[in-house]
């Protein structure tokens, strides 16, 4: 990152995480460049581009502002819960602004194209365009192999109908996992088992005779920032799962719906160690963006291409949204926007794992080792009345997820934890929340004693 793009995007993290408040007069530029060691007129373009996004407003003779938003203040005064629940990203990061340009400028491009039902596999520019964005995650694949989905669960579901050239039909999923898919799998009535995955990994042996014997159709798994461990696999671990569906035949759909969140930078996917195409990778846009874009790609080995594309026969993807997406890769917007995401989740995290170092000395909580992504497994002693527990942490206004739905029904093996998410908690909210959750553990345990 140049200093140009480090200056902007960090006056942009301390005007969104609140160090500098709505109303408030920023620094002069005299003193903000000395601040930074840089030029004057590195501070004025950088002021310039955060007026140009309405972030800031100047006043003549004075000097420059921070914008004042009623809906926000109004929403930061009435909402005192922690929110350790949520999944979604964080409201006030949301590029609002950028997107709007951006699809503004989609519309000036492709005028009255955007209108008709295109493709049903995808705009082609924005599978080009995805194409060379994907290589920077080592994700190599031509447009020809990329499929826009309406987000990662429409893929997921046409994956889990569709036939598979290995001809099995039984899905293995990691337990625990993302639950919204395992109640799609058990309402389906589709033939699913789970294999263990815990915050240590997964038994690769285990895995071995299960692709062996258990006729598997494919393995989903989530290779990095697991939903809802946290927790990613190691190098040798993904290097043996796709030496092992090449093994056995057993394809495996990898849901990197996570990929940008975290300052991984050398993080490659079990996708780029598939030496027989035997690896979809699925990456959403949804998590970086904003949840209503409903956006997703999905890379197809040439044995899938042609029974996926069938099942998705129809253009029911927005060409506006695709067309808007492709400028705002092209135009630099998304990676600075994932810089500036990635930087206030890994502060987050950090802040995270400072809490449970500080208040867990008695050992209470398990915790996931997790140094980026938004989520961490608090493991609860056996002894713990789950149900108690949340009933006391609502009445503080903490807000957490149970771990038992991200299990399959059926499933015995089951760890008993809290999921921690830190994508909505504010930073300063972090500690205390983290405080009251170990408090509340030490105090059912006591009552249980």
């Amino acid at each position: 990152m140049n200093k140009y793009s480090f200056i902007l995007s960090d006056m942009e993290l301390k005007i969104t995480e609140g160090q500098y408040r709505p109303g408030q007069k920023l620094p002069s530029v005299r003193i903000a460049a000395k601040s930074y060691g840089c030029s004057i007129s590195t501070i004025v373009r950088a002021y310039a581009e955060l007026e140009k996004r309405h972030v800031i407003y100047s006043v003549s003779q004075s000097g420059y502002y921070v914008v004042d938003k009623p809906g926000e203040q109004e929403a930061d005064k009435h909402d005192e819960t922690i929110d350790f629940a949520s999944a979604s990203p964080d409201l006030n990061v949301f590029p609002y602004l950028d997107f709007q340009h951006c699809l503004n400028k989609a519309i000036d491009t492709y005028k009255y194209h955007l209108f008709t039902y295109g493709d049903s596999i995808g705009l082609k520019s924005l599978r080009s365009t995805l194409s060379s964005h994907l290589a920077g995650s080592q994700v190599f694949a031509q447009a020809e192999r990329i499929v826009v989905t309406s987000g990662v669960q429409q893929a997921l579901s046409i994956l889990a109908k569709m036939e598979f050239p290995n001809g099995n039909s039984t899905i293995l999923v990691e337990q625990p996992s993302y639950d919204i898919y395992l109640r799609f799998l058990e309402e389906e009535g589709l033939p699913v088992r789970g294999i263990a995955r815990t915050s240590a990994g997964i038994d690769l042996r285990e895995l071995e005779e299960t692709f062996k014997h258990g006729g598997i159709k494919f393995f989903y798994t989530m290779s990095r920032y697991h939903n809802p461990l946290g927790t990613s696999y190691s190098m040798e671990v993904r290097k043996a799962i796709a030496g092992l569906a090449s093994k056995y035949n057993v394809y495996i759909v990898e849901d990197d719906y996570m990929a940008d969140l975290g300052e991984e930078r050398s993080f490659d996917p079990i996708y780029t160690y598939s030496k027989s195409s035997h690896v979809v990778y699925l990456k959403s846009f949804s998590k970086i963006i904003f949840p209503g874009l409903r956006l997703g790609a999905a890379v197809l080995p040439e044995p899938l291409l042609a029974a996926f594309c069938a099942h998705k026969r129809y253009a029911d993807t927005s060409l506006l949204s695709q067309a808007a997406l492709e400028v705002y890769i092209k135009n630099g917007m998304y990676e600075r926007h994932k810089r500036k995401i990635y930087t206030q989740y890994t502060a987050r995290i950090q802040a995270l794992n400072e809490a449970v170092k500080r208040y867990n000395h008695a050992g209470r909580l398990e915790v996931s080792q997790v140094s980026s992504g938004v989520y961490m497994q608090f493991k609860l002693p056996n002894t713990v009345n789950l149900e108690r527990l949340m009933k006391r942490l609502a009445a503080r206004k903490i807000s957490v997820v149970p771990g038992k739905g991200f299990y399959l029904a059926g499933y015995s093996e089951r760890e008993k934890f809290l999921r921690i998410s830190i994508s909505r908690a504010r930073l300063e909210q972090i500690e205390e929340g983290v405080q009251a959750i170990v408090e509340e553990i030490s105090r059912d345990m006591q009552v249980f004693s």
